[in-house]
């Protein structure tokens, strides 16, 4: 019966995939605040017996405590595993009986939640995520557990090119600053962390007035009003945050190596971005796009990969936190290539700083910009996290109508004036593995 249940689940999702597939551009976005003053926003959709539920808690693991990075990552991880009178035996195991879908994770700025389950199973399932969120147990036996899950990562880590280079950047660009520690912490503050710092941890972070809420599916305005303040009333009304000061990436014109004997040379290079709310980001959101935004038509894939044959892939993106904005790309390519393929990264970028790009450019990345978007929401589960991105990136229900003129808005010279803009400060670049042709510098 509990299989039948799961397929019942998963075809479920898989006729949502196809109907918002279909209409994504005609979504529906209702703003629905409780009795209890609690906010979200909600897609309703009747015609799949489906609920698919995204949150977000302002704090992640940026709120840790000095020497105990690593806190938020754990404590989320256990959310699920017991809650209230349910040990994580009990929890999990009416989570599959009623085929219901749940699980928290920590980033550098959020503790992030998804929920799914049939309409059917819908009141039992938002009592689960009360528990989870209200009531977790964190009891010995599953802390220790995670724990040495966590800890078993953090050792495969230690040896990842990939890992390696992205913690060195981070480490660098955001020396001294909560964004320079790695989110799920190192074996040493890990070790470190107690019980206590877990329930210290939620108590400041998981409140009413930082949580952010999403939901799409088939549920109506009114019974969404008595979930929300049933599910999420007991918590506290404000969460205690420690203050982050607002920083910019450190280290630019710097090339850092770190030997390791592996077949290929790991990449990651990177730089100040442009916030989200900044009038500048639709056009730097363009700029990145013809830069290397993840196409095969990118000047840094036309020149890296087709030209070339340094790499199999090169990319960069556009990454906005909350105290910081950051331009970061990657590539992975072979040893003795390794010094030629940096020095055509920072000489690609640098022209494209100078010159940028092309009218023609300009116009096919607004073409295929706005037809990504809407073929990318092809499914509850993406527009339940987008709609949760969108409130804590501080837009209204509004801005699917406004995005596609937003984009047409960005000339030509607005998006060389933010190529100079976004791509003239020099870069802070990490290899590891055994490079060849790549010497290492300090910053100017």
């Amino acid at each position: 019966m509990r299989g039948m249940r799961v397929v019942g689940l998963l075809a479920a999702i898989a006729a949502t995939s196809v109907m918002f597939a279909a209409g994504a551009g005609a979504t529906t976005i209702e703003r629905v605040v409780s009795p209890g003053g609690i906010e979200a926003w909600l897609v309703h959709e009747p015609a799949v017996p489906l609920v698919a539920v995204d949150l977000a808690f302002v704090g992640g693991a940026i709120q840790d405590s000095a020497g105990k990075a690593g806190t938020a990552s754990l404590a989320a991880s256990l959310l699920d595993a017991g809650a209230g009178d349910l040990d994580s035996t009990a929890f999990s195991d009416r989570l599959e009986r009623k085929a219901i879908q749940m699980g928290f994770s920590a980033q550098h700025d959020t503790i992030r939640g998804t929920m799914r389950t049939l309409t059917e199973n819908r009141d039992e399932a938002f009592e689960l995520l009360r528990l989870a969120v209200t009531a977790p147990r964190f009891d010995a036996k599953d802390f220790e557990i995670s724990r040495a899950q966590i800890l078993s990562l953090l050792r495969r880590e230690a040896t990842s090119p990939t890992d390696i280079a992205s913690q060195r950047w981070w480490e660098t660009a955001f020396e001294g600053h909560p964004y320079g520690r790695p989110v799920k912490g190192t074996p040493e503050t890990v070790a470190s962390i107690s019980i206590a710092d877990l329930r210290g941890y939620t108590h400041r972070i998981l409140a009413r007035q930082n949580l952010k809420i999403a939901v799409v599916g088939d549920i109506d305005a009114e019974t969404l009003k008595v979930l929300l303040d049933r599910t999420f009333g007991a918590l506290p009304e404000k969460p205690d945050l420690f203050p982050v000061a607002n920083v910019v990436p450190r280290g630019l014109g710097q090339r850092i190596e770190v030997s390791l004997d592996v077949p290929q040379t790991v990449v990651d290079f990177g730089g100040p971005g442009i916030p989200r709310q900044d009038p500048d980001f639709m056009a730097a959101y363009l700029i990145n796009h013809i830069l290397g935004g993840g196409s095969n038509d990118s000047r840094l894939y036309h020149e890296v990969r087709e030209k070339r044959g340094l790499a199999y892939s090169v990319s960069d993106n556009l990454v906005w936190l909350d105290h910081a904005a950051v331009l970061l790309g990657g590539t992975a390519t072979r040893a003795d290539r390794a010094g030629e393929t940096v020095d055509l990264i920072e000489k690609e970028i640098h022209h494209f700083a100078e010159d940028g790009p092309t009218a023609g450019e300009l116009m096919e990345a607004k073409r295929y910009l706005n037809s990504a978007f809407a073929l990318n929401l092809d499914s509850s589960t993406k527009i339940a996290a987008l709609l949760v991105q969108l409130q804590l990136d501080g837009f209204g229900p509004d801005y699917f109508s406004r995005r596609s003129a937003m984009i047409e808005a960005v000339t030509l010279d607005d998006a060389r004036r933010v190529a100079k803009r976004l791509l003239d400060k020099g870069l802070l670049v990490t290899v590891v593995g055994k490079p060849q042709g790549f010497a290492s510098t300090k910053p100017n």
